[in-house]
């Protein structure tokens, strides 16, 4: 059973919390002002703006942080400031704490090792913006509102542009992903998140192809890749092709998976880009690959 946070509805709190890097409180400010355009109470967590070396504070206050965060009953959701090395500190001894709260945790990039922490626990999260986000992009910006809608309740269905590698097809099953790096760093821990049958999407940002083969490997050579349903290629940015290799990254990727049968869409609108679509991780979702439109729809109340 995977639990689903409670929604949020006007005059809830959330708390914005900083459980890796370091950053600029300008961002932290716009999207507080962003949150609370929207009805809802924005707390910013103590060492949210702190440093400590490149993080925002030392592990034990960080941890302290989303302790707070988790037991305080104002909170309904924790919107993580952004992402960068740092967060693996936590994991085990937040665990507990998740398990026993579940609320909304918000964010990316490394944050995809808290919505691994949470799916061991058997709780839904929201791969989705952080603060620069937030801060930087218009109100009407499309996943800065479906963010908003989920939160209150309001489930969005996907329905975006198809690409020419794209393997048609259907398949159901829980949602999983985030960043590769992050990802495969906890292969063979309690929080490796590669399940049979689930609908795995993936991104990342400055990594080589020959590195981003590689733990595609790992995930073939362990049978992980051939257990999916469904395979969803987000974005991968700030990185330069190498045809030396044998083709582009993509091609590499769909090189890999193409003795198996489920269906693979590419470039789809998730990662570290602007436009990077809010995904609830843990859920069930119907994913639908069509030579027109690649289609996902969440499979929650």
């Amino acid at each position: 059973m995977i639990i689903r946070p409670p929604f949020l509805v006007p005059g809830d709190g959330v708390a914005i919390v900083a459980p890796a890097s370091m950053i600029n409180p300008a961002y932290v400010k716009g999207a507080a002002e962003r949150l609370a355009s929207w009805q809802l109470g924005v707390a910013v967590s103590p060492h949210c703006l702190g440093r400590s070396g490149v993080y925002s504070g030392t592990i034990d206050e960080r941890l302290d942080d989303f302790r707070k965060a988790l037991y305080s009953p104002e909170v309904k959701a924790i919107l993580c400031s952004r992402g960068g090395y740092g967060v693996v500190h936590l994991l085990d001894r937040l665990a507990d704490d998740v398990a026993r709260n579940p609320k909304w945790i918000i964010g990316f990039s490394d944050i995809s090792a808290l919505h691994a922490l949470c799916v061991s626990r058997g709780m839904m999260s929201l791969h989705a913006p952080m603060c620069k986000h937030l801060c930087e992009e218009p109100a009407g910006d499309r996943c800065t509102q479906y963010l908003r809608q989920i939160l209150l309740g309001e489930i969005p269905e996907y329905c975006e542009k198809p690409h020419p590698m794209n393997r048609c097809g259907k398949a159901r099953g829980m949602l999983v992903g985030g960043n590769m790096a992050v990802l495969c760093g906890l292969i063979g821990t309690p929080y490796d998140i590669f399940r049979p049958d689930s609908v795995l999407f993936i991104e990342d940002i400055a990594e080589p192809p020959y590195k981003i083969e590689r733990m595609l490997y790992q995930l073939k050579l362990s049978g992980r890749l051939a257990s999916l349903s469904g395979l969803i290629v987000g974005r991968f940015t700030e990185y330069t092709e190498n045809e030396g290799l044998g083709g582009t990254l993509y091609e590499l990727i769909g090189r890999l998976v193409e003795e198996y049968d489920y269906p693979v869409c590419f470039d789809f609108p998730v990662g570290h880009v602007a436009d990077n679509l809010p995904l609830i991780e843990g859920a069930e979702v119907d994913f639908s690959v069509e030579s027109q439109a690649v289609k996902l729809s969440f499979c929650i109340k």
